[in-house]
């Protein structure tokens, strides 16, 4: 099963930009990779997706324009470029890759492996 780790999370003030990385242990070029986040209190929730091939990729409402995800199939890495943070973007925020080269909205299911999580906090 693939490992993943993410990094790159830590204190940002509002408006400022953070970059998260999350690094596989095998190859994930044939499959649809996440990232999604968990607030104290709340559910865990999704971010943003990216297809195998790159090409589509899918945000949630609250971070469209904001973040953008890519990946790197050559070093097994995708990454969250977060800009103008806002407080409510405070989080625990984790990867996961798929078990399909597609990404489709509303299905729990298709989430393979998962980080541990990297801490983002954005200060006032």
């Amino acid at each position: 099963q693939v490992q993943l780790v993410e990094s790159g999370g830590g204190l940002a003030q509002v408006g400022g930009s953070l970059r998260l990385s999350c690094a596989a242990s095998g190859r994930t070029s044939t499959y649809a990779m996440g990232w999604f986040r968990q607030a104290p209190g709340k559910e865990r929730e999704f971010v943003a997706a990216i297809n195998w091939s790159g090409k589509s990729t899918y945000y949630a409402d609250s971070v469209k324009g904001r973040f953008t995800i890519s990946r790197d199939d050559a070093k097994n890495t995708v990454y969250l470029q977060m800009n103008s943070l806002k407080p409510d973007d405070t989080a625990v925020y984790s990867c996961a890759v798929g078990t399909s080269p597609y990404y489709y909205a509303n299905n729990g299911d298709q989430w393979g492996s998962w980080g541990q999580g990297t801490q983002v906090t954005v200060s006032s």
